[in-house]
């Protein structure tokens, strides 16, 4: 008898616990803010199409974020926060959990378990209709938890139903992280789907962008509250290529790349909005410039018809390229050549030292183009399109125009594609002879890299190596004469001493012979 009431009470007590918890997959596409002016942003979202005429609420949250000292969570991609909403006189507060998703994408799908809990503190018992047990088994895990970083935020929210049934709350979350004395600020458009399909996300973003600047945004606020406590939040995003498998199919494969180079990208142009640190700039463009490599590499997997449009990107790709020719002049390739130009002459040192002057400031103003650029809504609305165009390659509906024999395995295709690339390589190198020349064989020279960076687990390991080497050396060696033959060309444009200037066209000579 008694077991059977012991039973009846923990049919209760977990009947009570599901109906608290919320277990969904969280599809969400998160979007950066790049304005100067965030307090305007409710007013102008108010004020698009795609928002005008609905209620908006609003919400103060303060969320605190736990981990181990060893930061366990975020080695499994794993965020636990409690969540305080309402008054202070009366708050509610809840208990989430969230899985990681990809994190090279700002359209991410994850775990999400939220449950009301009655006050600040975790509650392990609302943790037991989730994957919790997987982490922590023992509870050991739960035992060394601790504070690790708080959000606080505004929330200003609109839900949009769809004639077709699909739903989406849209967010404006305006407020800063916090880890110990360190701070930085949150400006961010959240859209999640309540119900529909993800396309739906894409379709009202891109309405939004078309009159507010946007940016695709991967990281999550636990994943900057980390890196904040970390001091690397805004550090450099270099090439992580993904792992790819001889028996996955081609589309798959080419989304997998894309998606990664295409993530480097992005996440360097954000941390632009406030880093001036010069690597940021090149990482950008080495990510851009792997990605189209890419493109031209996975193109027969590809369909040619939905391919998006880049042309509202040039402005930018122009800034961030006249911008990495100052840096590069003034940080990397003049350095060395300053003592073998003024010899202990007082003259010339000083001539030297207004050159660089000059090249820091064009570099600040050339930072500050790029900066505004990333504020037009053009570039968002292209940006926002490849996103899509990308998460769509691998799906049902991908390309239906591929190029590719059925029966040929993915090895097979990344050996014959590297072998066309070297053989064009090799083509360019017969006649490499004039600066135009050399410009192309280095072009060659980053693709026959980038792809084999991409493809290598693909590839006969000796003679990737191999090819690996010449394309890197043949593009270090093209690449140190094309950089002091473009400072030579920035000094004679900022109006250095001449006699300077003909310094440096000297040495772009002697090195080409």
């Amino acid at each position: 008898m008694n077991g059977h009431l012991e039973n009846k009470k923990q049919g209760v007590n977990s009947m009570k616990l599901e109906a608290l918890t919320r277990r969904s997959e969280e599809i969400e596409l998160k979007l950066a803010l790049p304005t100067s002016d965030p307090s305007s942003l409710g007013k102008q979202l108010a004020r698009t199409p795609a928002l005008a005429r609905r209620k908006a609420t609003h919400l103060h949250l303060h969320n605190v974020y736990y981990d181990t000292p060893e930061q366990i969570l975020r080695r499994e991609r794993v965020a636990l926060r409690i969540r305080r909403l309402g008054s202070d006189a009366r708050p509610q507060w809840l208990q989430t959990l969230k899985l990681g998703g990809r994190g090279d994408s700002a359209l991410s799908q994850r775990g999400e378990w939220e449950t009301a809990v009655p006050d600040a503190a975790l509650a392990l018992d609302a943790l037991e209709a989730t994957p919790w047990s997987r982490i922590d088994p023992d509870g050991t895990v739960f035992r060394a938890l601790a504070p690790c970083f708080v959000t606080t935020f505004d929330r200003t929210s609109w839900s949009v139903h769809k004639r077709d049934g699909s739903v989406v709350e849209v967010s404006l979350d305006v407020g800063q992280i916090a880890a110990g004395d360190k701070s930085a600020p949150i400006c961010e458009l959240e859209l999640e789907l309540i119900a529909g399909q993800p396309a739906v996300l894409f379709d009202l973003a891109q309405q939004i962008a078309r009159t507010i600047a946007v940016l695709p945004s991967n990281l999550s606020k636990a994943e900057r509250g980390y890196a904040l406590a970390q001091d690397s939040l805004d550090m450099p995003l270099r090439a992580r290529p993904p792992s790819l498998a001889s028996d996955m199919p081609l589309p798959e494969a080419a989304q997998h790349v894309l998606r990664e180079m295409f993530c480097q990208f992005t996440f360097n142009l954000n941390a632009l909005r406030t880093s001036d640190d010069p690597e940021v700039v090149h990482q950008a463009r080495v990510g851009w410039r792997r990605f189209k490599s890419a493109c031209r590499l996975f193109k027969p997997a590809l369909s040619v018809n939905a391919v998006p449009s880049w042309q509202e990107l040039q402005p930018l790709l122009t800034f961030l390229g006249d911008l990495r020719d100052l840096d590069v002049a003034r940080t990397e390739t003049l350095p060395p050549l300053a003592d073998a130009y003024a010899a202990g002459d007082a003259r010339r040192t000083k001539a030297w030292q207004a050159m660089g002057q000059a090249l820091m400031q064009a570099a600040d103003l050339q930072r500050k183009a790029v900066r505004y650029a990333l504020k037009e809504p053009a570039v968002g609305v292209a940006l926002l399109a490849t996103t899509q165009w990308l998460e769509g390659l691998s799906g049902p509906n991908g390309p239906d125009d591929a190029r590719v024999e059925p029966e040929m395995t993915l090895r097979r295709w990344a050996r014959r594609r590297m072998v066309r690339l070297h053989g064009q390589l090799r083509l360019a190198l017969k006649d490499a002879g004039n600066p135009v020349s050399q410009h192309r064989a280095r072009i060659f020279a980053k693709r026959m890299r980038y792809g084999i960076e991409a493809l290598r687990p693909l590839l006969p390991k000796r003679r990737a190596q191999r090819w690996h080497q010449q394309a890197t050396g043949l593009q270090t060696s093209i690449g140190a004469t094309r950089d002091v033959r473009q400072a030579g060309v920035l000094a004679a444009r900022l109006e250095a001493d001449g006699g300077l200037v003909e310094f440096l066209r000297g040495v772009a000579v002697g090195q080409e012979r």
